[in-house]
């Protein structure tokens, strides 16, 4: 029986990531500061507490477990940060960060995945998808946060280790229960109005945190036989979750009140760059950028595809 250790193993994604791989046939071991229940008490499961500065924790851990694989979700927005992220939480995330990976190494684990976040890239002016190798220009308090982790990792442990490294950029998650990247998609954070452009037949590249979770059984389980498959991954759905879906979507299984319908919005200088002066848009995850709303942006995930069938999306996620 494999050991997988999941640092941020009680959050959103580390509750499901932990449940798969418990079924798959792992001893799974979760550190978070604090539980969740979702897995407690199930065979071959073991929380251990941790708080994201708690290297005598973690040392514990990593003691107890002497885990093969490790994957990295500790310090994720929707996990143990919320969605918005401030500096401080910038250099307690490095910290974190430094001595993981040591762990990681001193334990000679065989894979380490990092998660890390789409919002790295610079987005581009025309519509083609964004690729692994495309430039990166991490604006947002959270997309610089992971782009330092990247980076960290690529320096500390990403080469001549002997360790398997992997990070996936992961698009927005949704479940069906979870909706607050989706609904933020149609909200103006000025008033929390719900609104649409014309017909809603614009997009977001989001990810069924689903698909990720079948991505990662998948991954783990090719890449023990294959070295080549070390590197950075897009990660989200197939399609482009439309704004017109979203709200459907909202109105089927979440509350939500009335929707306003909006004219194009302005796209002018004078509104960029009173969208590069707004203090919120650097701590805020899920900041709204009303001047690329209607861009469709995309991320190539061509690498991922023979690693994931795609299956769900905003229709039947669960």
């Amino acid at each position: 029986m494999k050991k997988i250790l999941v640092t941020g193993g009680c959050g959103l994604i580390g509750d499901h990531l932990c449940s798969g791989f418990l079924k798959k046939g792992y001893e799974v071991f979760a550190v978070d500061k604090k539980p969740s229940g979702y897995n407690l008490n199930k065979a071959h499961f073991t929380f251990m507490q941790a708080t994201p500065m708690d290297k005598t924790g973690y040392a514990d851990a990593m003691e107890r477990c002497k885990p093969e694989i490790m994957i990295h979700l500790a310090c994720t927005a929707d996990n143990d940060f919320g969605y918005m992220i401030t500096d401080s939480e910038i250099k307690e995330n490095a910290r974190c960060n430094e001595f993981i990976y040591q762990l990681a190494e001193s334990y000679h684990v065989k894979q380490f995945i990092l998660a890390s976040t789409t919002q790295v890239y610079q987005i581009p002016k025309t519509r083609e998808p964004l690729h692994e190798d495309d430039f990166t220009k991490p604006l947002t308090n959270y997309a610089k946060l992971k782009n330092a982790s990247e980076e960290a990792l690529a320096e500390q442990i990403g080469r001549g280790k002997g360790i398997l490294c992997a990070v996936f950029r992961l698009a927005p998650i949704y479940t069906k229960e979870f909706c607050g990247n989706l609904e933020a998609k149609i909200t103006d954070p000025k008033d929390n109005s719900k609104f649409i452009y014309r017909t809603g037949e614009y997009g977001f590249h989001m990810c069924c945190l689903h698909n990720f979770v079948d991505t990662m059984l998948n991954f783990v389980l090719e890449a023990d036989e294959n070295p080549n498959m070390a590197g950075i991954y897009n990660m989200a759905d197939k399609n482009l979750t439309m704004a017109s879906e979203i709200i459907t979507y909202m109105k089927e299984y979440h509350r939500l009140g009335f929707v306003l319908q909006r004219n194009v919005p302005n796209t002018s200088l004078s509104a960029i760059k009173n969208l590069i002066d707004n203090k919120e848009m650097k701590i805020n995850y899920r900041f709204l950028d009303f001047t690329k709303i209607l861009n469709n942006t995309t991320f190539d995930i061509t690498r991922i595809a023979k690693l994931c069938s795609f299956r769900w999306d905003i229709n039947n996620t669960k």
